[in-house]
């Protein structure tokens, strides 16, 4: 378990456009901090990229003199690119996620026909197991494995914060989905009682706020007040009941509009694919690959 003598500072950034936060955390003592989830801005009816996201996290790192140690992924997101790899040029800092980032690429490797890929998480400079332990400055964390939402999710447990990503939402929202291929609601149920028994006072930092009923955006939340309130888990007294509500939940949901192009720039650590000939690049899209389809 991770030493909270030190409480990290943490600096939400909310995109408005896939409804995803981005967090800087930092180590009050010594200024060292981790990029995590950072967002690549992606406009999806020109094919336009750029990156407005990671510059407004560099500008902060700037201004309030921090020194970025580690850009970590929790999990390849099907919503958003990454801007993981720009960052890193930037920066110089080296880029994780979790060891298990192998077994999704390969699912998708396959899915995408893409025999370019290569399956061995080289992309990034470090692949956490599970349990293990790191430093960011002075500030200890640790790396639960937390699947369910995908094959390869984890949360960083860094001081007295939790940064689950698509696990829990915030307690008005519930749970993640677990329809991805690879996904799993009884994993998804034991990486939430795992979550749930950090102490009570430990910070939940959630990785997307839909904003349910229009009120304005939020990310933080505890321990304890998911235990109380969060609308999915109140709702289940047993690891069925949860399976249940979140397969039923699961068929009435669309595909995010961004999984076919984001997970190949995921999938690669944020690299865009690189330029063909004529010196553009490509997206390829399978069609008829995925199951499940609403027609929204």
């Amino acid at each position: 378990m991770t030493n909270i003598a030190i409480r990290p500072n943490v600096e939400a950034f909310y995109d408005e456009r896939t409804f995803s936060v981005q967090y800087v955390v930092s180590d009050p003592d010594t200024k060292a901090c981790a990029i995590i989830d950072p967002v690549l801005d992606f406009e999806e009816k020109s094919g336009a990229t750029a990156t407005f996201n990671a510059d407004r996290i560099l500008n902060y790192v700037e201004l309030a003199k921090l020194k970025v140690e580690w850009i970590l992924d929790t999990h390849p997101h099907a919503d958003h690119f990454s801007a993981t790899q720009y960052l890193h040029s930037r920066t110089g800092a080296p880029c994780a996620i979790g060891s298990h980032i192998v077994e999704v690429q390969s699912l998708w490797k396959d899915l995408y026909n893409w025999e370019a890929l290569i399956a061995d998480g080289s992309q990034w400079h470090k692949l956490f197991q599970p349990g293990e332990a790191f430093k960011i400055g002075h500030l200890d964390a640790t790396v639960m494995f937390s699947p369910g939402h995908t094959l390869a999710s984890i949360t960083y447990v860094i001081g007295d914060a939790a940064f689950v990503h698509d696990t829990l939402f915030m307690p008005d929202s519930g749970t993640a989905r677990t329809d991805f291929p690879g996904g799993s609601a009884d994993q998804l149920w034991y990486s939430i009682q795992d979550i749930l028994a950090l102490p009570d006072e430990t910070r939940i930092f959630v990785g997307h706020d839909y904003q349910p009923g229009g009120r304005e955006p939020m990310w933080e939340s505890s321990v304890g007040e998911q235990k109380a309130h969060n609308s999915h888990l109140s709702r289940c007294h047993s690891m069925e009941e949860f399976i249940a509500l979140r397969e039923t939940r699961d068929k009435t949901l669309a595909m995010p509009k961004l999984i076919l192009p984001a997970l190949q720039i995921n999938l690669n650590g944020g690299r865009l694919p690189e330029p063909e000939t004529n010196g553009t690049r490509y997206l390829k899209i399978p069609l008829n690959a995925l199951g499940g389809v609403i027609w929204d």
